[in-house]
C-alpha cells in the first residue's frame, strides 16, 4: 500500500497509508491533516491543497497540467519549483511513497 508523509512547518509529520489511486489531497482530508483544505473537492480550482514535493520524489510525478499551473499561481504560500496541487498527485505503482511539506498558509 502506498505511503504519504505530510511534514508540517512545526517539524511534526504524519504518515498515512492509502489505496493506490488516492490523491494527496483526498488522503490529507480523510486523515485530518492540518493545513490541507481541499475546498474544491479535487477539481484543481482552488489551490487549498498546495504542497511542496520533496526533490527526491519529483521525477516520479506526472508533469504539471496547464490547469494546475494556473492554479499554482494562486497559492497563498509562495509558489516554488516544488509546488504541486495535492489533488493532482495520485499514488500509483510507480509512486509507492512520497514526502510532502505542507505550507504554513493555505487560505
Amino acid at each position: 500500500m502506498p505511503t504519504i508523509t505530510f511534514a508540517q512547518a512545526t517539524g511534526e509529520s504524519t504518515e498515512v497509508i492509502v489505496e493506490e489511486g488516492t490523491s494527496l489531497m483526498r488522503a490529507a482530508v480523510t486523515n485530518g491533516i492540518e493545513g490541507i483544505v481541499g475546498e474544491c473537492g479535487g477539481q484543481a480550482m482552488c489551490a487549498t491543497c498546495h504542497v511542496y514535493v520533496r526533490p527526491e520524489f519529483a521525477a516520479e510525478l506526472p508533469s504539471v497540467s496547464d490547469d494546475e499551473d494556473e492554479m499554482l499561481d494562486c497559492t497563498t504560500a509562495e509558489r516554488t519549483d516544488a509546488s504541486r496541487l495535492g489533488c493532482q498527485v495520485k499514488m500509483s505503482g510507480s509512486l509507492a511513497s512520497i514526502v510532502v511539506d505542507v505550507p504554513s498558509d493555505q487560505v
